[in-house]
């Protein structure tokens, strides 16, 4: 039953991730390949504050959603002036910069040692500990979540968005200040994966920059494209295949060594099908290109 509980902690936390991606790529039509840099400021924030400051769960979170706010307008301000394929090497530029200051940084990020010890959340002063509770608590987050975000993208801030990715020109010419809503879409986004950061860094209790590569962000862009962009359920949708998926696979007779591989190859070549056979996603509605 443990086993069943982590899996869907898993799944409420990339639930956050592929929501929150999904206002950038299905909705703002923007390809960033750095999601999980802004998961592990979450992350690495939220327990710096929680284990030398000695903060509370909440003014921790508070903390990691500001500085991956604050962060995120480096590469908001890398898509005003690149585009398509410019802008997604802009992305895994700033990916591969926050990784390597979390693995080099020794004196802040504990680097390659990772952060053992992370305290439990506590809420109300009530800590949550077992496995049933922490489900919970991340499931009662995600559901905050995924109601504010759809109520964020069905007002008109959304519809701005999509008005920008569908063209861009046009939504000038209607008066839309697009460097701002640019904007605004990477620090709603941004903050939210620091959200998801907090949760795994206190479900874990051990982080380390690892968790928050190249390799997630991908993992990441996949959900999102597999599960399909430009509404609400298409991510959701990728969550549920890809955190599944390898979790089947666990029950065939496959090395541990080359385990890790075998994801990386199913998720390659479910982007290449999705990106032949059904650009939009298998529940996505904005046909991504």
């Amino acid at each position: 039953m443990n086993y069943i509980y982590h899996i869907f902690i898993l799944i409420n936390i990339y639930s956050i991730l592929a929501l929150s991606l999904n206002l950038l790529v299905g909705y703002t039509g923007l390809l960033s390949i750095a999601h999980a840099a802004f998961y592990g400021i979450g992350a690495y924030i939220t327990t710096l504050f929680m284990a030398n400051f000695m903060l509370g769960f909440i003014p921790a979170l508070i903390f990691g959603c500001l500085g991956a706010t604050v962060l995120s307008l480096i590469i908001a301000f890398a898509s005003l002036r690149f585009r398509g394929d410019y802008f997604v090497l802009a992305s895994l530029a700033f990916q591969i910069i926050v990784y390597t200051i979390l693995y080099n940084w020794i004196d802040f990020t504990r680097g390659p040692y990772g952060i053992p010890g992370i305290p439990k959340p506590a809420i109300f002063g009530i800590e949550i500990t077992s496995l049933p509770a922490f489900f919970l608590f991340s499931l009662i987050i995600t559901v905050i979540v995924l109601g504010l975000l759809y109520w964020l993208l069905h007002a008109p801030f959304g519809r701005v968005l999509q008005a920008i990715r569908d063209d861009e020109l046009a939504a000038v010419a209607l008066g839309k200040n697009v460097t701002s809503f640019k904007i605004k879409s990477f620090l709603v986004a941004s903050g939210v994966a620091a959200i998801a950061g907090a949760i795994y860094a206190t479900y874990v209790t051990y982080i380390d920059p690892t968790s928050f590569d190249l390799d997630e962000s991908i993992l990441l862009v996949s959900m999102v494209i597999v599960g399909g962009t430009g509404n609400v359920k298409g991510p959701l949708v990728g969550v549920l295949m890809l955190i599944l998926l390898p979790e089947a696979l666990r029950f065939l007779s496959i090395p541990d060594t080359f385990a890790a591989q075998l994801r990386l190859i199913i998720y390659g070549f479910l982007l290449i099908i999705m990106m032949q056979l059904r650009p939009q996603g298998i529940a996505g509605k904005y046909q991504f290109e």
